[in-house]
């Protein structure tokens, strides 16, 4: 009986790079032959949070990375499955000695999956290499040190290996995987121009572009949702997918620092991937803010209820609320899958404090509408934005105010609402105070051409006010508040 053959396996999860990527690195370190698999998981394709969109990107990022791996003989292979069931049907026929993957901070199945592996490799003596994850660190207790421990994973040196002279296994060597091959659907293969391509490549080309064109008038043109589509960096689909590391992003900015007339735009930039590892590592610290506020005591907040609060979510969700910039807002990220920082705080303030709506029916939604969803930057920014940390300032966003602040002459309102279109700015911005005659005068009419405001702008501002404060002002919320300061804060 021939003895069966030592290997390693390599598994993509939120790291789809080739380049200073810790796990290949201790893949071709290891000396033995490596498999390198992206699972399709049933529960993950099953996960309102992900959106056909996201399995698009992923796959074109594989793509990518096979067409750079051409001439190495290598090939990541896609299969579908439980974890489990693949890492069985591998060591039917293969001696697996070591499992390769990054450190996942994820939603609540992939958090039970990475336990149940990590109990299938104890049991089967599988050595699994969990390898950081930009700068987020597990079982850390405090943040005392943090701001030491990111300059250290920050500025480490990027991972240099060569996967030319590593031994490559294909599916033909494993045929125990044959009933596991996936063949993605024709949806992830056909692409979306209205959304960003996928891949390590086009990550680059991003970064790259950024600095050579778009990036200096970053600074002071974060908040304008139609300019930020240019002017802001958009690599953050790449660094929530693992096109790019982080560390790669910020050494790379380090190298601009000396260029004329882009010191505030790069310092914005890079305190912005300083804020992206310090959001993962609230979550990675805290993760059961994927189902109730991190500060406890709003779990008890009143927000509306019954059929009340469904028309409300209802509204919100198919861009029907009445009030201009939100409905463009909410259209312009569900056929995009961007929307820039100010704008989405917008949406989750209006969401929660307007509406009064319970930030977690928002939150799972507008997740599978970002491109960029990552748990860990998520989760903890809606609850930010939503007013339920204890913690942060709170801000209850003018959804007029920011309208005609951020979009003046209502070009991001006209590409979205072309049922707008005849309405002059500053008229557009509140389309329910137009007078009969005006309504005459521009041939529309708000009841068929669009909609009311379901709720009195600034009545609902400050009725939420009132609950805001008060609520914050308890005992209970200011208790957690301590808690949750010790706990998170640098």
């Amino acid at each position: 009986m021939a003895l069966k053959q030592e290997i390693s396996v390599v598994w993509f999860k939120r790291d789809l790079r080739l380049r200073d990527n810790p796990c290949l690195e201790a893949a071709i370190k290891s000396g033995l032959p490596f498999l390198l698999l992206y699972i399709v998981e049933p529960e993950q394709e099953a996960d309102p949070h992900f959106d056909i969109r996201h399995w698009r990107f992923i796959y074109q990022s594989i793509v990518d990375l096979n067409e750079q791996l051409d001439e190495s003989r290598h090939s990541i292979h896609i299969v579908k499955g439980s974890a489990i069931e693949v890492l069985q049907a591998i060591q039917s026929s293969h001696v697996l000695k070591h499992l390769f993957s990054h450190e996942e901070v994820g939603l609540a199945h992939t958090f039970e999956r990475d336990k149940a592996v990590k109990q299938h490799c104890e049991n089967t003596q599988v050595h699994w290499h969990e390898c950081e994850n930009g700068a987020v660190y597990r079982r850390l207790t405090n943040r005392a040190s943090w701001a030491t421990l990111w300059n250290k994973r920050i500025l480490a040196p990027l991972s240099t290996y060569s996967i030319e002279d590593a031994t490559a296994l294909s599916l033909k060597d494993c045929p125990s995987l044959t009933p596991y091959i996936f063949n993605p659907p024709t949806a992830w293969q056909q692409a979306n121009d209205l959304m960003q391509l996928g891949g390590e490549k086009r990550a680059w080309f991003t970064l790259k572009h950024f600095f050579k064109v778009r990036g200096k008038s970053y600074y002071g043109n974060i908040g304008n949702p139609t300019v930020a589509r240019e002017t802001c960096s958009r690599l953050s689909p790449y660094l929530a997918w693992g096109n790019i590391s982080l560390k790669q992003v910020y050494q790379y900015t380090l190298k601009q620092e000396k260029r004329p007339g882009w010191a505030r735009s790069i310092s914005a930039l890079q305190s912005r991937l300083h804020w992206h590892c310090h959001f993962i590592q609230k979550f990675e610290s805290e993760c059961e803010m994927q189902f109730r506020a991190v500060n406890k005591a709003y779990e008890a907040f009143p927000y509306c209820d019954g059929d009340d609060q469904e028309s409300r979510l209802n509204a919100w969700k198919q861009a029907k609320t009445g009030v201009p910039i939100v409905d463009a807002c909410m259209k312009a990220v569900c056929a995009t899958g961007y929307l820039n920082f100010r704008m989405r705080a917008m949406l989750v303030s209006f969401l929660c404090h307007h509406l009064n709506v319970d930030w977690r029916l928002g939150a799972t939604y507008l997740g599978a509408q970002f491109l960029d969803f990552e748990p860990g930057i998520h989760y903890p920014q809606f609850q930010m934005q939503a007013g339920v940390t204890g913690v942060n300032t709170l801000r209850i966003y003018n959804p007029v105010k920011q309208s005609i602040d951020k979009d003046p002459d209502a070009i991001f309102i006209k590409k979205w609402l072309p049922e707008l279109n005849n309405l002059p700015a500053p008229i557009i911005h509140q389309p329910w105070e137009l007078s009969p005659m005006e309504f005459g005068m521009y041939d529309f009419d708000l009841m068929r051409d669009y909609c009311p405001p379901i709720v009195d702008i600034e009545q609902a501002a400050r009725e939420a006010r009132d609950r805001m404060w008060a609520f914050k002002s308890k005992v209970e919320v200011k208790k957690e508040a301590s808690r949750i300061l010790s706990k998170h804060t640098v």
